[in-house]
């Protein structure tokens, strides 16, 4: 058995965004650090987000958030927090920002390189002093607000997890958050959180309790991805979309595969997550047929699907339904890179959670199929 952990409190419901002022005097927090990106504010949601909260105009503001989040912008965030006399950290964006908000959590108050707390370090130091970090994710997709690290890419290129199960004070799931996510990241963020409800589920590690939310998750998403990215304003969907995207983090203790040991590499070199999963999860599962034994058709079950149906099929026909590009080459990602990524996949923890025991050769064919 693995360590079974379960440690995020999570307040989870339509309006619950009104709770931040109480979670915030609760643990302690004056003047928090707002970290969130541009588009977030643009598009409104970060107002919506903290509309209950008082004097929240006055707090400083972290919106340099890169599309996988980096280590220089941790630091950055670190030295504003700083500067400004901050006492909290409150996420406020997709996975990006909430991830770049734990990192600069910890950066804020433990010296840097961040790279000495990453889980690839051969030994990681400690974090064992970080403030207070609240964290509202307004896409419903990497579940970072309950995962158990935050995923950056490294100043040496590496993108890896920053261990932290225990940073999250809080989590503030507001499905009215996402209601005016776009169609196309609707898309991509709910095929992300698919890909990791998926790839849990379908790691050997023994967790029976994780296993029985990624399944949850799992059919939440299928049932509902299609019509949330059919009318955003669809509650009963954006909540099933959020609860699906919070269960598949839960379930990263399981570890997780082939796709994300794929996605990571892929992913440093400047790609959006969770379209990179949307596109290999297809071929990493009809890789793993002959491992997965009756988690196929258990997985053809929780989608719903016909009796015989090939989840590896559907899978790429739902992405095509959504709107989401079949190829790796769609989105741009050099035919070059390849032979690298399937190397670097090799040394990604993903790795070691794949059903199927995979080799370079195997990675590059995978992605030669995907390409």
């Amino acid at each position: 058995m693995s360590v079974l952990q379960f440690l995020t409190t999570v307040h989870f419901g339509h309006g619950l965004r009104r709770e931040l002022p109480k979670l915030l005097t609760q643990s302690g927090v004056r003047r928090p650090l707002f970290v969130t990106d541009k588009g977030v504010i643009r598009a409104g949601v970060f107002r919506q987000a903290i509309d209950a909260m008082p004097g929240a105009e006055t707090l400083p503001v972290f919106d340099d958030t890169p599309v996988n989040p980096t280590e220089a912008a941790a630091a950055a965030g670190a030295r504003l927090y700083r500067d400004e006399g901050c006492d909290g950290v409150v996420g406020i964006g997709g996975g990006a920002a909430l991830d770049l908000a734990k990192a600069i959590a910890v950066l804020a108050t433990h010296a840097p390189p961040l790279w000495n707390y990453c889980n690839r370090h051969a030994k990681p130091l400690p974090i064992d002093s970080a403030p207070p970090v609240v964290l509202l994710p307004t896409t419903a997709g990497t579940g970072s607000e309950v995962g158990r690290s935050a995923v950056i890419v490294f100043d040496n290129g590496v993108k890896a997890g920053v261990r932290c199960p225990d940073l999250v004070t809080a989590a503030i799931c507001d499905p009215e958050l996402t209601f005016g996510l776009p169609p196309s990241i609707t898309a991509s963020t709910g095929m992300d959180a698919l890909a990791h409800c998926i790839e849990t589920y379908c790691s050997p590690t023994i967790n029976p309790p994780a296993d029985a939310i990624s399944l949850d998750g799992m059919q939440r998403i299928f049932a509902s991805l299609e019509r949330a990215v059919a009318n955003g304003s669809d509650a009963e969907a954006r909540f099933d979309m959020m609860m699906g995207s919070l269960e598949g983090a839960i379930s990263f203790q399981k570890g997780m595969g082939a796709v994300h040991a794929l996605s990571h590499p892929i992913g440093a070199r400047g790609f959006h997550h969770g379209t990179l999963n949307a596109i290999l999860l297809p071929h990493v599962l009809a890789c793993n047929r002959d491992w997965l034994g009756a988690k196929w058709d258990t997985i053809r079950r929780q989608a719903g699907w016909d009796e015989g149906t090939d989840p590896a099929a559907a899978i790429a026909a739902l992405n095509g339904r959504i709107g989401l590009p079949p190829r790796l080459r769609d989105i741009g990602v050099a035919e070059a890179d390849l032979a690298a990524v399937a190397r670097e996949a090799l040394d990604d923890n993903a790795h070691k959670t794949n059903p199927r025991p995979l080799t370079e050769s195997d990675y590059f064919q995978l992605l030669s199929a995907a390409y």
